[in-house]
């Protein structure tokens, strides 16, 4: 079992989601799968980044909802970073 911390900016991003209960449900299931330590489904298209955010993963959640996540194995520490569309998050 993995530990989530949150950051600020994540919080913040999560916000602008919460009026939407799709969305909400859709991020707190993918949330469960990264706290039990499961794998991303390749539906969520899970990926390594490049770049500023090199070392970090990323899944799609839908196709422009991205969850942005640093893994910390040895601390079973999972820290989440952003959350949000290609154009909030890489503009």
């Amino acid at each position: 079992m993995f530990e989530l911390q949150f950051t600020r900016q994540f919080k913040k991003d999560f916000k602008r989601y919460k009026s939407d209960p799709v969305k909400v449900r859709e991020v707190f299931s993918l949330l469960k799968l990264l706290e039990r330590g499961d794998s991303i489904p390749k539906e969520f298209k899970p990926h390594r980044l490049k770049g500023n955010y090199k070392d970090y993963l990323e899944c799609h959640i839908e196709s422009d909802l991205l969850l942005i996540w640093l893994s910390d194995e040895k601390e079973k520490i999972i820290k989440l970073i952003r959350l949000g569309s290609h154009s909030e998050l890489f503009e």
